[in-house]
């Protein structure tokens, strides 16, 4: 008898065209992730900006300094000490686009609390030598921290960071004996925010600075202060509640109605800080 090999199956047009687009598909997927990998930090942060120089930080009531972390890097910025040995001291973490310069408008706000203030610039910001990580951000803070214990001894320190800048409040709060914490317009978790908004690609797996404070803030015990708008575009308002569930008492929360990316301090929140901000600052035998 006569065998006959069975007949192939052939591709139809469209299943080559779709096998075609699945391989497309693909490489441009993997393009999108390899490109996110490599440039993800120049996504996450804004280098550059105005530069510190000793005459604008004079014009603001404030004197430059210069201070050098733990790894070697020199941070730029604006001192003004406290009025009062007895009095406290704020230290400043600013957001992203900007530097201390820009930030005048809200350290002149902040000289309203009595207290003594440090503002620093990031590394890679302004002036400030080396590039901006998570771990070098919280290195930053850190430094500032210990310039205030240095300059000011006496001085309780309680640490206001606003959007960027409240992931490092968050881990300095955890590192160091802070006074207490006051965050404007926080995230729970940078990489959250990235999941929600940007391209679909495995940012789990991919960040290298996820900057989860809803993981590290169990960890703090300082009383804690929390500033949101319901309109802010660029952080939603659910962040907040999560990062406030997530903390230990004493906690507090402030939501402004229609206020936007950090202006829930204008829409009410300010009163709030500052008696917050003197509270936690002023020694025991002052406050009885």
């Amino acid at each position: 008898l006569l065998r006959f090999a069975p007949a192939r199956r052939l591709l139809s047009p469209i299943g080559v065209a779709g096998m075609g687009g699945l391989f497309v598909f693909g490489v441009l997927y993997l393009y999108l992730c390899v490109t996110y990998a490599i440039h993800q930090r120049e996504y996450q942060y804004t280098l550059g900006g105005t530069r510190s120089t000793p005459e604008t930080a004079a014009a603001a009531g404030f004197t430059e300094v210069k201070i050098a972390t733990a790894d070697g890097e020199r941070l730029d910025g604006w001192w003004r000490p406290p009025p009062a040995t007895e009095r406290g001291v704020v230290l400043f973490l600013h957001g992203t686009p900007g530097t201390v310069p820009d930030q005048v408008w809200r350290l002149d706000q902040l000289k309203h609390s009595g207290l003594g203030i440090l503002a620093i610039d990031w590394r890679g910001y302004g002036g400030s030598t080396g590039n901006p990580t998570e771990l070098g951000l919280r290195a930053d803070a850190r430094a500032g921290f210990d310039f205030i214990r240095a300059a000011a001894p006496q001085s309780k320190i309680a640490v206001f960071g606003e959007s960027l800048g409240t992931g490092p409040a968050v881990a300095l709060a955890r590192d160091r004996p802070v006074a207490g914490v006051l965050l404007n317009a926080p995230y729970a978790s940078v990489r959250r925010l990235f999941e929600l908004r940007g391209l679909p690609i495995p940012y789990r797996w991919l960040m290298k600075d996820p900057f989860d404070s809803e993981a590290l803030i169990g960890g703090v015990t300082a009383p804690l202060l929390i500033l949101h708008g319901t309109d802010d575009p660029a952080i939603p308002v659910g962040e907040a509640h999560r990062l406030y569930d997530a903390a230990h008492e004493p906690k507090m929360i402030f939501i402004a109605d229609g206020a936007g990316h950090l202006d829930a301090w204008e829409g009410g929140g300010e009163r709030l800080a500052l008696e917050a901000l003197a509270r936690w600052t002023t020694p025991a035998e002052l406050a009885r």
